[in-house]
């Protein structure tokens, strides 16, 4: 058996229960069947989904075939990391107990290769977007939560469902627009945090557009764009960090 010796990355999917939400649960899966072989960690950068809420005893409907190969790796022995994004912010512990998946819910600093990374979803980090932060720490608030988790789940769901879709169709064109390092939120993040020290590469998603760039203070950003659109990921190992295309 091939040894396990590559860590990969991936970001919005973006998954929901339409014709094209499950063909690209299809091409997900396919690509983690296509890299089980030799994947030591697999680091999900959040919005799997595109609405994801845990009741008590009631999880959202679909997805029977990612969690089957989700099961499938971690049975295997690859580390399974998941990160809650803006759209799948209510990740409690169904895929910690399910999947043994390590969930965060902030950006993580780890060492691979002899490479320092900082990974994350991006969502919040760098200055400004005040209006997103006052509204993640309302998603992020529980008592904000257990009132959503009042409701019935079939109210719940298709409510939140509706305005997720309304909120990535909004934000679309503008995610495909580069704004330039000075006003890029992500960008400015990277660089400030290689003011103070020395950051190999940052990985992230969020902004659905596909970024390779070294930094003025050092370093490497990549940000995955949106696996809907392109099916890019990053691949690291040995020989250092590449972008792929599923």
């Amino acid at each position: 058996m091939m040894e396990r010796d590559t860590i990969y990355f991936a970001s919005d999917f973006h998954l929901d229960n339409s014709e094209k939400g499950k063909e690209r649960e299809l091409r997900v899966v396919a690509w983690l069947d296509s890299i089980k072989h030799n994947a030591k960690e697999i680091y999900l950068l959040g919005d799997v989904f595109d609405f994801w809420f845990e009741y008590k005893y009631v999880i959202p409907k679909g997805f029977s075939r990612l969690f089957g190969k989700l099961a499938e790796l971690s049975d295997a022995g690859v580390d399974l990391h998941i990160f809650t994004g803006n759209h799948d912010v209510w990740m409690f512990d169904y895929f910690t107990e399910e999947f043994n998946a390590v969930v965060h819910r902030e950006e993580i600093r780890i060492t691979r290769f002899d490479k320092t990374l900082i990974v994350g979803h991006g969502d919040g980090l760098g200055p400004g977007d005040h209006g997103y932060k006052f509204i993640k720490a309302i998603f992020t608030n529980r008592l904000c939560q257990r009132l959503f988790a009042a409701l019935h789940p079939g109210l719940g769901v298709s409510l939140a469902r509706f305005f997720s879709r309304k909120s990535r169709e909004s934000t679309r064109d503008k995610d495909a627009i580069y704004l330039g390092d000075d006003k890029e939120y992500l960008v400015r993040y990277c660089n400030s945090v290689n003011e103070k020290e020395s950051i190999d590469y940052f990985i992230f998603g969020h902004r659905h557009m596909l970024l390779d760039k070294e930094l003025a203070n050092g370093g490497r950003y990549l940000n995955l764009g949106a696996w809907f659109e392109n099916g890019n990921f990053a691949r690291l190992d040995r020989d250092g960090l590449e972008l792929e295309k599923a």
